[in-house]
């Protein structure tokens, strides 16, 4: 016999955990365009998202949005300011192809 009380327990955990990955991956996103603000406005955007990634903080948040906090991270993040684009530029692009 199924313990459906349990099912759903897990069932509701796992929805929690899927909302609470989005939001930090939201917090991600504002990060870099922050940082893409900076830039235009600065040019210091591609050192402040690279020293937020590597910072115990951001290494947090981006573990907490699901992605690997590792230096290949961190480049790509850097690379993706570095060009400028908006995230609801990109997403918009990437939802198109």
């Amino acid at each position: 016999m199924l313990d459906i009380e349990r099912l759903v327990q897990i069932a509701w955990r796992n929805d929690q955990d899927a909302r609470v990955r989005k939001m930090f991956v939201a917090v991600v996103l504002t990060a870099l365009d922050d940082a893409i603000v900076e830039k235009d406005k600065n040019g210091g955007g591609e050192q402040q998202i690279g020293h937020w990634a590597r910072s115990r903080d951001g290494r947090e948040i981006l573990s907490l949005a699901g992605i690997d906090p590792n230096e290949r991270v961190v480049k790509g993040l850097v690379e993706f300011v570095r060009r400028g684009i908006k995230t609801s530029t990109a997403l918009r692009r990437s939802e198109a192809e």
